[in-house]
């Protein structure tokens, strides 16, 4: 990604954001799939709580993506989903270390809504590591 200064690289997460930016340019594909994965309740409540807390922002960063693959509307939103967590909560990019199957127990204890708003990134990366082994 550009090292240019962006509308959110003041924000604490803006790193993170940026590697999901290249990350779904990269692997459109393992983030739509990761979005079928997540759609349900609990994460349109998470959305939002989240999209009170930081549209400004999120929004800024989510127009930076451009794409030509047929998933990017679901690869779209499932980096919307994390950009807006990194966004609206700043402690929240401690969740990124964790597996998909670990954040959504932690999502499930927790009222907090960004773990739920990061599991389809978390998804999205365990399987592009899965093509990284193919």
């Amino acid at each position: 990604m550009n090292k240019t200064l962006s509308k959110w690289s003041h924000l604490p997460n803006a790193s993170h954001i940026d590697s999901i930016l290249a990350s779904v340019q990269s692997h459109p594909d393992q983030w739509a799939a990761a979005w079928d994965a997540v759609r349900g309740a609990a994460y349109d409540a998470a959305w939002s709580a989240a999209w009170l807390a930081a549209r400004v922002a999120a929004y800024d960063a989510a127009l930076v993506l451009a794409a030509s693959s047929a998933a990017w509307d679901e690869a779209f939103d499932a980096a919307w989903s994390a950009i807006l967590a990194l966004v609206a909560y700043d402690h929240c990019a401690q969740y990124l270390d964790m597996t998909s199957d670990q954040l959504r127990v932690w999502a499930a204890l927790s009222e907090n809504p960004a773990p739920v708003l990061l599991i389809p990134a978390t998804i999205a990366r365990e399987k592009i590591k899965e093509l990284a082994l193919v």
